[in-house]
């Protein structure tokens, strides 16, 4: 049979079916894969121009790579030129009722050298709706910080959503040469969560310096939400001024405290308030400062990290982030060391957003 023979028997198919090379450029594409992810799809394109991401230049160097269950897999058939699969799960809610959605990823090596390879995919993410929430993560994920530095303070920082989209929301920005991190924890999961967050991101006043009239004005913005008493926002927020070696603060119900490394230890930074809710609607919000040296570390945690459960069921709590806290030298060091706390002591499986900034005072 003829090529074009090939194809038409492809094209009828109702698995995706992709074909790559050994440098991540997409030789083929079925129609069954082009509904389900980019009508744009070409022969010689990028993985990303596939997959309709949105992500440009090299496939793995984009913000939301790292995130990106085809590039895994992908990469793993490439590295070991053996066949893998991947089961990539999430959670909808629909018509009242939470469904469990699925996808599975097959690549299969098609010549001994490796290097071409066929990608096989299947599962509901080929409906309207699973496509949009694969968008709806994207969105999400153009909204977090995109330098490693903000107004002279280096930073870094992890999201892992336990969803296609996340409750949590990391920020960090840059007014009058200081600079601002703020780490709101929405109640809920998936897309409802993932709506609050983009609430948080436009309704937080960024020309505000005062912390504290930030978050009274943010929870004035809630209350014209009319949400019900269910639905509620952890913020914990800094301001960084280098100038007077003052660490600036204000806290909304965030129940894992601020953690400080200096020279004297761990200081846990706690400030009972209550959340961003309709449970005190006229609350308002102080703003606090702390000194800090140069070379102190700063942390901001959301209950993910602490509630983060094992298969015992035991929780990987505060005193496991301060100890590795105590072992960093650096922002960065630190996300990568907890990152890889986390995941040996759950195994990978995470049941709530993980998020963590740290910043290098």
């Amino acid at each position: 049979m003829r090529n074009g023979t090939y194809k038409k028997i492809l094209d009828k198919l109702s698995q995706g079916v992709f074909v790559f090379d050994e440098k991540l450029r997409v030789q083929y594409v079925n129609a069954a894969f082009r509904r389900a992810f980019s009508d744009a799809a070409r022969v010689g394109g990028t993985l990303a121009q596939a997959l309709g991401c949105g992500e440009k230049g090299k496939c793995g160097e984009g913000e939301s790579c790292e995130y990106c269950a085809f590039l895994r897999v992908m990469r793993a058939a490439i590295s070991e030129r053996t066949e893998k699969t991947e089961t990539v799960h999430s959670t909808i809610q629909r018509g009242g009722q939470t469904d469990k959605i699925s996808m599975s990823i097959r690549i299969v090596p098609l010549d001994e050298k490796g290097k071409l390879f066929m990608g096989l995919t299947e599962g509901t993410y080929h409906t309207e709706i699973e496509r949009e929430m694969l968008s709806a993560g994207q969105m999400q994920r153009r909204l977090l910080p995109a330098g490693k530095s903000m107004a002279g303070v280096n930073y870094s920082y992890m999201f892992i959503p336990c969803f296609a989209v996340g409750g949590d929301l990391p920020d960090v920005y840059e007014l009058d040469g200081q600079a601002y991190g703020v780490l709101a924890d929405v109640s809920g999961k998936g897309i409802p969560a993932g709506m609050l967050s983009a609430f948080v991101k436009a309704g937080f006043d960024r020309k505000q310096p005062n912390l504290g009239l930030a978050l009274s004005s943010l929870n004035t913005k809630f209350n014209e939400l009319n949400q019900d008493e269910r639905s509620y926002i952890t913020v914990a927020a800094v301001r960084i001024d280098k100038s007077s070696g003052l660490l600036r603060y204000a806290i909304a119900g965030h129940n894992a405290p601020i953690l400080l490394k200096n020279r004297y230890g761990i200081h846990e930074v706690e400030s009972p308030a209550p959340p961003i809710s309709n449970w005190m609607a006229d609350f308002a919000y102080k703003e606090k400062e702390l000194p800090f040296e140069q070379g102190d570390l700063l942390v901001l945690l959301t209950d993910g990290v602490t509630e983060c459960m094992n298969a015992k069921g035991e929780l990987f709590g505060i005193e496991r982030a301060e100890n590795v806290l105590m072992q960093s030298h650096s922002a960065e060091d630190y996300i990568g060391k907890l990152k890889a706390a986390l995941n040996v002591f759950s195994g990978g499986k995470f049941t709530d957003d993980i998020t963590a900034i740290a910043f290098d005072l």
